[in-house]
């Protein structure tokens, strides 16, 4: 590969970084051509890419992106993410399923450098939007409950003018 494609390749990369939250380090080790394919086309599909480059040009990129990389060792694939939790579940669903590869050997989240096991707490957390929709019930939730308590105040107020009513309509 001649250097210009090289650089080419370190400045796409430091792009794609620089506007990313996250970024992880996976071991494609043992993962056959067929597998490989639908590992990336599962990430594609939900909008993360996933980069196979020289340690040497991955670890360039990063540094020209702004964060402080560490060193790569072996066959390493970069996975460029800006949902950092879905990225996260699929990786790591993917390698329930093809026996523990892609292996993760680390990443950045948010500029600070993370280790595996930081990677599956992010992982078994909530999707974006379960969290919303849990943030929206509990947000309804004492709405629902006002509304309930002033549902019962109308029927009280009914009941007693409807009792006022026949007194009334009794005395006469």
């Amino acid at each position: 590969m001649k250097r210009q494609d090289k650089e080419q390749l370190v400045t796409e990369l430091s792009d794609k970084i620089k506007g990313a939250t996250a970024l992880y380090y996976t071991d494609f080790t043992g993962l056959n051509v067929k597998r490989m394919t639908e590992l990336r086309r599962q990430l594609r599909k939900a909008g993360i890419e996933y980069v196979v480059i020289k340690n040497t040009l991955a670890l360039r990129a990063v540094n020209e992106s702004g964060l402080v990389g560490e060193r790569l060792r072996g066959p390493t694939g970069v996975v460029v993410t800006k949902d950092p939790v879905r990225a996260a579940k699929l990786l790591t669903d993917f390698a329930k399923a093809n026996e523990q590869r892609p292996g993760v050997k680390g990443g950045m989240f948010e500029g600070a450098s993370i280790d595996e096991a930081q990677i599956k707490k992010l992982a078994s957390m909530p999707s974006r939007e379960q969290m919303l929709a849990e943030l929206g019930a509990g947000l309804m939730s004492p709405m629902a409950a006002f509304v309930g308590a002033l549902n019962g105040m109308f029927h009280m107020m009914v009941g007693a003018l409807e009792a006022l009513k026949t007194q009334r309509e009794g005395a006469q």
